[in-house]
């Protein structure tokens, strides 16, 4: 598996053992669809992202790699404010977790979540949803290749 794999299959592993205790349970998933109906616990979708930047280090080579994947937050609530609770909640549990373990394992150098970007989310015949975006940046080095 290669290292970027590894860093984000660490980072979804984090997030759904950082996040099992809550009642009830978010549904964190990796890279799917978000569904019609939410769980009552919210719903956490890790996506890939992007690599940032990429910088050789020579001698033996390897390429330190900055890499930002996305968490989507996503609530359903009876009223705003209980969206905006169980939202903030969440995502106080998301930093807590990625706090915990900053390398994720070892499967990086450091795991540092971002400032959210928030949203109100309207679905025909569904309820009203909140959601959030963080952007989680990791910082792990690839020996050989970025692919690698």
């Amino acid at each position: 598996m290669s290292a970027r794999e590894t860093a984000i299959a660490a980072l979804h592993a984090r997030l759904q053992a950082g996040l099992a205790a809550r009642a009830p349970a978010a549904l964190v998933l990796r890279n799917e669809t978000v569904p019609q109906r939410l769980p009552p616990g919210g719903l956490v979708v890790l996506r890939d992202g992007e690599t940032a930047e990429e910088t050789p280090l020579l001698s033996p080579l390897a390429w330190a790699v900055e890499h930002r994947a996305e968490v989507e937050v996503t609530v359903a609530g009876a009223t705003p404010a209980a969206r905006a609770a169980l939202l903030d909640a969440l995502l106080a549990d998301i930093a807590a977790a990625i706090a915990a373990d900053r390398t994720l394992g070892g499967a990086v150098e450091w795991a540092q979540p971002g400032s959210p970007g928030f949203e109100d989310v309207e679905v025909e015949g569904a309820a009203a949803a909140r959601a959030a975006l963080v952007p989680v940046t990791l910082w792990f080095t690839a020996a050989g290749s970025p692919l690698s």
